[in-house]
């Protein structure tokens, strides 16, 4: 054996000082993103079934959430809103006293020093549960891109940090960013699901947003998940419309898609680690079958080696408590 020659890598993981020193890769709680569900009404927690731990809150409960989250260290939220009313056009996703402006106004009233991104979409406000507004039984790409255009500057005259838009239309950003600009919102930028696919882990998110479409799917808009280079096609249209963040969604299954995205384009990259990635994870733990803090902290430590700079999951307060432990 004295002749035999080869490389000794595991002297670089003997203790754990020894590979805390040389660790590639770090999560922080200040990379997380933590969504937030709002309803109408009062005294509301309701606690979602599919998704073990996630409330949606009435205003009067928003601040107790907010509090909890300042404690942990998270310095992010996404706001979804869930209207009491819809109809074909999802008038209150851009009314001024809709269910979301009133709670972004809430939360940088009473949390200033929270950024507070809204999900910019249509779909949780309209009767038939699409992304956009639906003639003659198929999405209209152009007429929707005036309303989400609505909803986002409604949303920056209530305070938010961010836009988020997240339906998948053609020239969703370019639309967005000029009426913003019109406005005098120009400082406020546009974090885009630029990589969004007709993923089947979206499950749970459509029980806490009560989104499903009432005929039909999503895959006339939202990417096919077979495909990559279109991955590309998208992310590239919104940087040339001037997109300030790019997000992959679904996260864990398109790791490969998130890694190209950062590879190719030098603008921050937003995993998102969506319901059913969250839910799978809760279900084996309340089974004991799993280690949950151990599968989620690798989990999420994997996005970020993929290329991710930020992660908006329903794990933050979880993962919060075990990185501050």
């Amino acid at each position: 054996m004295k002749d035999l020659q080869f490389k000794r890598h595991r002297r670089l993981r003997r203790t754990d000082s020894m590979r805390a020193l040389v660790r590639e890769t770090h999560l922080r709680t200040e990379d997380l993103i933590y969504p937030i569900f709002v309803v109408e009404g009062e005294d509301i927690k309701n606690p979602v079934a599919s998704m073990p731990g996630v409330h949606q809150v009435s205003l009067d409960h928003l601040n107790e959430e907010m509090d909890e989250l300042v404690r942990l260290g998270i310095k992010s939220v996404i706001v979804f809103g869930v209207p009491a009313e819809k109809d074909d056009v999802g008038s209150q996703a851009y009314h001024e006293e809709g269910i979301v402006q009133r709670a972004i106004r809430q939360i940088k009233e009473g949390f200033p020093s929270l950024t507070v991104i809204a999900d910019t979409c249509l779909c949780q406000y309209t009767d038939h549960g699409h992304c956009g507004i639906v003639r003659d039984g198929d999405i209209a790409n152009d007429e929707s891109l005036t309303y989400i255009t609505k909803t986002a500057i409604t949303q920056a005259e209530a305070g938010a940090d961010i836009i988020a838009p997240s339906n998948m239309m053609d020239g969703f950003v370019a639309a967005i960013r000029e009426g913003l600009d019109e406005a005098g919102f120009s400082h406020i930028p546009v974090m885009s699901y630029a990589v969004k696919y007709a993923s089947s882990f979206y499950g749970p998110f459509r029980d806490a947003a009560h989104s499903s479409p009432q005929f039909g799917d999503r895959r006339a808009y939202q990417m096919d998940p077979a495909n990559r280079l279109e991955a590309l096609r998208e992310a590239e249209s919104d940087v040339e419309e001037g997109a300030d963040f790019l997000i992959v969604k679904p996260a864990l299954a398109y790791l490969d898609i998130m890694r190209e995205v950062k590879d190719r384009f030098n603008l921050p990259l937003v995993a998102y680690n969506v319901s059913g990635e969250y839910s799978m994870i809760k279900a084996a733990a309340q089974n004991g079958w799993v280690n949950e803090e151990e599968m989620v902290l690798e989990k999420l430590t994997s996005m970020k080696r993929a290329g991710a700079d930020l992660i908006i999951t329903y794990f933050a307060k979880d993962a919060a408590r075990w990185l501050n432990q």
